[in-house]
């Protein structure tokens, strides 16, 4: 079983006017090194990032996952913030960047870019065989990462304003000249000439600049995925993990298969991420293989049913399914966060509301109806689930 670890990007929030605020370094200089969950330091001093152990099975992940939360929150507080799993801030903010040299340097070359870039995003780190696999799974998961975007879209405001997509931050991430999909590789050499030929062109300061929506590690024998917003929910985050996992999987079974990649254009990916980010999981998502708009629910449940084999092998399929109906039944991140904000009246109140979600470890509302995976909202009404026969290869 292939193992697996993420990083959850965290905004630093006053928990009186949800206003970011810049106390990263005093925030981490509270935390006592006692080999806790990770936590370190971002690009803007209103962010910090908690990185999770590497794990074999998703109880595991999900419990590192709120520990690092909670670990980042008590640093927050030592400082007088609160950390909050928002991708972007609901309140207009005026971001400091971290003082280092290699952020100095990216704000220097980047300008507005880089001194506007405050966005949390979630990274999924899962484990290759080889750098030959991992390219091999870079080409056939690039066409499925909109889908993940869509079901992580947690970030509709933007300097108080509402954007009117589910994820601005994929939006404003994709300024970042080398930012988003990727062409089909098809080795490692001609990965690492793409890598080369940016870094050639003296834009990135670094390779840690190469943001593109999934990535060889250069510090792990891991596919990284970038593509989605940090959740509010933390077992939204264990769901598109494993699901994620399954994903590599089932790609580096087709590899050794023998099937070949979609040779689907980057531009038309940039489009169907655009198109994941406006609408989520709540309007129309390109289809991965007809390259044409499909209602989002029946694209999720088509990629469920692509990876269900692999799912099954790796015991993650009733917790996959069991998340991902939870989703598809009330919405992302980006819902909740607009109706806090409708029900107080102010971006304040989703700032608050997100505080309390992101240290959430249970599911209000959710139970079992029969013998299927099934949501009841607290009026009692029952939601389209998925079911064992929605999880059929397809």
């Amino acid at each position: 079983m292939r193992s697996i670890g993420v990083e959850e990007e965290l905004l630093l929030v006053d928990d009186r006017t949800g206003r970011p605020l810049a106390v990263a370094r005093q925030a981490l200089r509270s935390l006592a090194t006692d080999g806790g969950t990770a936590v370190t330091n971002e690009i803007q001093q209103e962010m910090v990032e908690a990185v999770s152990r590497p794990h074999r099975n998703l109880d595991g992940l999900g419990a590192d996952l709120v520990a690092g939360r909670e670990r980042a929150d008590v640093a927050a507080r030592a400082a007088g913030a609160r950390a909050a799993a928002l991708a972007t801030s609901p309140v207009a903010a005026s971001p400091h960047a971290t003082d280092s040299a290699r952020y100095r340097a990216i704000m220097d070359r980047f300008g507005i870019i880089g001194r506007e870039s405050l966005t949390c995003g979630f990274h999924i780190h899962v484990s290759i065989a080889s750098p030959e696999e991992g390219v091999a799974v870079l080409d056939r998961i690039r066409t499925w990462l909109p889908v993940v975007l869509a079901l992580s879209t947690n970030s509709p405001f933007w300097q108080a304003e509402d954007t009117g997509y589910q994820s601005y931050r994929s939006q404003v991430w994709g300024r970042w000249p080398c930012a988003g999909p990727t062409d089909l590789f098809g080795s490692v050499d001609a990965y690492r000439w793409y890598e080369q030929c940016l870094l050639d062109t003296g834009g990135p300061v670094d390779e840690g600049m190469l943001y593109f929506d999934a990535r060889l590690s250069r510090s792990w024998p891991t596919v990284e995925v970038r593509v989605a917003d940090v959740c509010l929910d933390p077992q939204d985050a264990v769901t598109i993990a494993g699901l994620v996992r399954g994903l590599v999987d089932t790609a580096a079974g087709h590899w050794r298969a023998g099937a070949e990649p979609r040779p689907v254009p980057s531009a038309a990916l940039r489009v169907a991420s655009w198109r994941a980010g406006r609408s989520g999981v709540g309007g129309q998502l390109v289809d991965p293989r007809t390259g044409r708009p499909r209602p989002a629910e029946e694209v999720v449940l088509d990629l469920l049913a692509t990876i269900r084999p692999a799912l099954v092998e790796n015991g993650d399929d009733a917790v996959v399914a069991d998340g991902t109906s939870h989703i598809l039944a009330r919405g992302t991140g980006a819902t909740r966060q607009r109706a806090a904000r409708a029900a107080g009246g102010r971006m304040t109140d989703a700032v608050m509301d997100a505080v309390r979600a992101t240290h959430d470890q249970g599911r209000t509302g959710m139970q079992r109806v029969g013998g299927d995976s099934a949501l009841r909202d607290d009026a009692g009404a029952v939601h389209r689930t998925v079911r064992a026969d929605d999880l059929q290869a397809g």
